[in-house]
């Protein structure tokens, strides 16, 4: 006979099995769950399970509800790491803003696990990713910054590219930036909103 329990009522009834262990398996297989709230908590459980990192990020592919890929991110955030970085970067060139934007927001929290993908991503053939990169970059705090921003401005050939970089060494470049950003003006000469760009990132530059 199964193990019973009282019941609030004074009676007795069979203890039923979790349908789920509570183990990184478990919980992982919870996220195929219909229930988005069963999801959710699977999501938020999984912060003390490292070894979930794979299949959260290729989770999030997939999962249609808002909420449970705030989860997912908010976790895979606090696991950190080099597998979530490199768990979330191809989420860059997903057609989807909502999950594009959101592995944006949680790499950019994660400085030095991003910086050494950051040079091939700002050389990938595809100009979105390369753009979408420079966006992660404005709240990304590491030393290279401007560094990476400088071989934007001397290198890169596309004009949408520079336009994206001149935006952001407005929020944080540094004298350093100033000849970069000079060759830039140069290289687009005849690029009205280059040119207005150019000048007001360093008229912040001059000011700070």
């Amino acid at each position: 006979m199964g193990l019973r329990r009282v019941t609030e009522s004074g009676g007795l009834r069979r203890v039923e099995p979790r349908e789920y262990p509570r183990d990184t398996e478990g919980l992982i297989e919870q996220l195929q769950d219909p229930d988005a709230s069963v999801r959710r908590w699977a999501a938020r459980d999984l912060t003390i399970h490292p070894q979930a990192v794979g299949p959260l990020c290729a989770h999030l592919a997939h999962e249609p509800d808002h909420s449970v890929r705030e989860v997912i991110f908010t976790t895979l955030g606090c696991l950190g790491g080099p597998d979530v970085a490199e768990g979330l970067i191809p989420l860059l060139r997903s057609d989807d803003p909502g999950l594009r934007n959101g592995a944006i927001e949680a790499l950019s929290e994660l400085p030095e696990e991003v910086a050494p993908h950051i040079q091939a991503l700002l050389n990938d053939p595809d100009v979105d990713v390369r753009i979408f990169t420079l966006n992660l970059m404005t709240d990304l705090k590491h030393p290279d910054v401007n560094q990476w921003l400088t071989s934007v401005l001397t290198q890169e050939p596309h004009v949408n590219v520079v336009a994206a970089a001149l935006e952001l060494l407005a929020e944080v470049g540094t004298d350093a930036c100033l000849p970069a950003l000079k060759m830039a003006r140069q290289r687009f000469a005849d690029d009205a909103f280059i040119g207005f760009a150019a000048d007001l990132a360093q008229q912040r530059i001059e000011a700070s």
